[in-house]
């Protein structure tokens, strides 16, 4: 049933005067509004903005390989492959999770990302038809293939079973 964006206003409008009520925690967002719209004496109560608390992030490093076997063999431990394209909505899900892996798993496992477009060839190796599509390396063989989105707790239990199973 689509809603009509005049239904829709009527439904957010207040009556002239009321007060909105205060917020018990403000989110702060990256964008701002139009200086003439949201005019510090029009809504004094938003200035107090609560302090955001940071994530710690692992930065990703960059590395060149001449091929990605070379990548594979020079692994001390095995590799997390993401074979994905900057195109696709579920392998941008993956982005944080895959974060949230390398920094969990950080001993056990590497975590690499390979942009399906850019490296056809290797995504051609593996025969990658879905994305993103995930290969567990384990020297320098493919151990175990998964496709699909997945949240962090599904991914770690996912690798360590793989891990356990070529051990």
């Amino acid at each position: 049933m689509a809603i009509s964006s005049s239904t829709a206003s009527l439904n957010l409008a207040r009556p002239i005067g009321s007060v909105l009520p205060t917020p018990k925690f403000l989110a702060v967002h990256s964008f701002q509004a139009a200086p003439h719209r949201c005019s510090p004496s029009r809504f004094p109560r938003l200035l107090a903005v609560i302090p955001r608390r940071t994530a710690t992030r692992i930065e990703a490093k960059k590395q060149t390989f001449s091929s990605f076997d070379e990548l594979l063999a020079q692994s001390d431990k095995p590799v997390l492959v993401d074979f994905y394209a900057t195109w696709c909505g579920p392998c941008q899900f993956m982005v944080p999770v895959l974060e949230e892996v390398s920094e969990k798993l950080n001993d056990k496992i590497q975590v690499v990302k390979i942009d399906t477009e850019k490296y056809v060839n290797i995504a051609n190796k593996y025969s990658i038809e879905a994305l993103p599509t995930f290969i567990i390396f384990k020297d320098g063989k493919p151990c175990d293939r998964f496709e699909g989105a997945l949240n962090a707790n599904q991914l770690i239990q996912r690798i360590e079973e793989a891990l356990q199973v070529t051990k």
